[in-house]
């Protein structure tokens, strides 16, 4: 690996003066594809006749960080910068510059203008706006990619790679780049659906919606409603996360420490640590059984996830009963006084968690699902 790593860093940087020095055209696609082909970098397409020459927008799913760079070896296409620093990095990596640093609604005005004149080349535009491993699901599509243009066409997008995991979340494009020169190969595998034209007064979230769920199908992967900014939360939380307990048992004196059987020993910090994120959704979710709390922190090892799970229904359970006995007991003045006021506040969350109906659209259940969770986080912090 370190050896490939070598040789083809000197040959990526012919590579890059190659597709800098040539137009952009059919044959400077091919010299760059073959060569291309020596730094492990194979590309391959299915249908490419479904390719639509009249559509101006390209939507794909992003899994790794070079999407652009593969997708503009097969087709003509420009993709602008989003989170990258305008400079001679944003262009060398192939990305557009627009000169727009304000908000989405700049920025799809000057996509728009730019896609009126016909002579510039598609977009290629990707509403994940985070790359994943593409391997579980996709990301919320944002609307603004939508708003651009009423017809797109999707493109799916596999990678694979021997060895090494596709795309690691929290790395930077260097070592990505790195790991791909270290590898023996990479197949990326690029299939054209047909054109998805915009329904009839459908609103850009309903048509990135839509446009989601074909992707979804054709990639054979889950339609979550996790958005980037989740994703970004969630690599916080990952790194700020205090050290498990016996971490800090390692940083004691050995006399210190309490001996403890060896097949005791690394199975209690797992179990401490599921029994403690347990009691964190009990506290919000308290009608929830234990164990059925358990049995999908198991499986996602996530207490944000195990709660929508828990209120999507997608983790079946059967509320718990109150304890009859527990009414038997008379307590005092101020026992009283506190329990009714324990009884307001479990009555506040409990009507505004309340829905009235079901709603039809998806983005109104979702948003409806996001107002209940909100509420309850509110009550178990009071």
């Amino acid at each position: 690996g370190l050896c490939l790593l070598v040789l083809r860093l000197f040959i990526g940087v012919h590579v890059f003066l190659v597709s800098c020095a040539l137009p952009d055209s059919l044959l400077r696609r091919f010299i760059v594809r073959v060569m291309c082909s020596v730094l492990g970098l194979f590309v391959r397409q299915s249908d490419p006749r479904l390719r639509d020459a009249s559509v101006r927008v390209y939507i794909a799913n992003h899994v790794t960080q070079f999407d652009h760079n593969i997708i503009n070896l097969l087709t003509s296409c420009n993709t602008p910068a989003l989170n990258t620093a305008p400079g001679f990095i944003c262009w060398s990596r192939g990305f557009m510059e627009l000169g727009v640093t304000g908000s989405r609604a700049e920025l799809v005005d000057a996509l728009k203008v730019y896609s009126s004149h016909r002579a510039n080349p598609p977009l290629l535009l990707f509403p994940e706006e985070a790359a994943t491993n593409g391997r579980a699901g996709l990301l919320r599509f944002s609307s603004w990619p939508f708003s651009v243009l009423d017809v797109v066409q999707p493109v799916a997008l596999r990678v694979q790679r021997p060895l090494i995991t596709v795309s690691v979340a929290d790395s930077s494009w260097i070592a990505e780049l790195l790991w791909t020169f270290f590898v023996p190969f990479t197949v990326y595998q690029v299939r054209w659906m047909p054109s998805v034209p915009r329904r009839a007064e459908e609103l850009s979230e309903d048509f990135a919606l839509r446009v989601q769920e074909l992707l979804a199908m054709e990639l054979g992967v889950v339609s979550t409603r996790l958005t980037a900014a989740d994703r970004t939360e969630h690599m916080k939380r990952l790194r700020h996360m205090s050290p498990l307990p016996f971490a800090q048992a390692l940083s004691r004196p050995l006399a210190a420490r309490p001996r403890a059987p060896s097949s005791l020993a690394s199975a209690a910090p797992e179990e401490m640590q599921l029994m403690a994120m347990a009691q964190q959704v009990k506290e919000v979710l308290p009608h929830v059984p234990l164990e059925a709390i358990r049995i999908d922190l198991a499986q996602t090892s996530c207490v944000d996830t195990t709660i929508a799970n828990l209120l999507e229904g997608r983790a079946p359970f059967s509320p718990e009963r109150e304890d009859p006995g527990t009414d038997q007991l008379a307590p005092s003045t101020s026992q009283s006084a506190a329990a009714s006021g324990v009884q307001d506040s479990v009555a506040a969350p409990s009507s505004k968690t309340a829905t009235k109906q079901f709603a039809k659209s998806p983005v109104e259940r979702h948003l409806s699902l996001q107002e209940r969770k909100r509420a309850l986080y509110d009550y178990a912090r009071r």
